[in-house]
């Protein structure tokens, strides 16, 4: 049986983070939660235990912190003809493999497709994100142990 807490706990999170859609599975239970908009009230359209155990990576719902205004606004002069590196998923940021390790990447440092810059940990999987682009690193945008977005720049790069 479901915990209602575990998914008013769920909803509030989907809402604070303005999620659209919800699906989290482990070997007990599973939960899909989904909203039209983010301005609609979450609906749990399924919630019931699991019978097989096939693991399933599903991303954590967590508040980002927001961008200064200001900084955003002289931002797009300065970082013309730069591309972004984006998270793929909700999740936490690591910037090296392990806590006594150099980072993957620094400012300055040359990337190719397949270089691994970071890791975003979702439900506590460690997914390697890689570049996919050749080009030299500008600027990193987040701290190592921050939440990021689905979205969310998290390198800036000057494509080679």
């Amino acid at each position: 049986m479901i915990d209602i807490r575990k998914l008013k706990e769920l909803v509030r999170l989907m809402t604070a983070s303005d999620l659209t859609e919800l699906d989290l599975r482990d070997k007990d239970e599973q939960v899909t939660i989904r909203r039209a908009s983010p301005q609609v009230a979450p609906q749990v359209i399924h919630a019931a235990p699991v019978i097989h155990q096939a693991p399933v990576a599903a991303p954590a719902a967590a508040p980002a912190p927001s961008a200064a205004p200001a900084a955003a606004a002289a931002a797009p002069a300065a970082d013309e003809g730069l591309v972004a590196i984006e998270s793929p998923m909700v999740g936490t940021y690591y910037a090296s493999p392990s806590p006594d390790k150099p980072p993957f990447v620094s400012v300055g440092g040359q990337v190719g497709p397949n270089s691994v810059v970071c890791l975003v940990e979702a439900m506590k999987i460690f997914n390697e994100i890689k570049a996919e682009r050749s080009g030299t690193i500008v600027k990193v945008l987040v701290q190592s142990g921050q939440a990021v977005e689905f979205g969310q720049p998290l390198f800036m790069i000057k494509p080679s």
